[in-house]
């Protein structure tokens, strides 16, 4: 799975945002303003990846319990595909 094409991160100041641009601008106007972990996740999904791939990604940069980061990788991760902004 990976964000649709058109979705763009960009971080300033400390704040985190996922941009829809091109395509992805026609169904979604505005954009999200992510935390530092949404963040990584949304930046994680601009490859194709899966959900254990993020974790284990998330469990190397971060110092956190593998099942509190594989409950909000999911979270997220569900939110992102109700939304429709994946390609599976």
């Amino acid at each position: 799975m990976k964000l649709k094409d058109g979705f763009m991160t960009h971080s300033a100041g400390g704040e985190h945002m996922a941009i829809a641009t091109g395509e992805a601008a026609k169904t979604f106007h505005g954009m999200i303003r992510n935390n530092e972990t949404a963040d990584f996740i949304f930046r994680q999904l601009l490859t194709d990846t899966t959900e254990g791939s993020i974790v284990d990604a998330m469990l190397q940069e971060y110092d956190a319990p593998r099942e509190r980061v594989a409950a909000d990788v999911h979270r997220v991760v569900t939110q992102l595909r109700e939304a429709g902004f994946l390609d599976e």
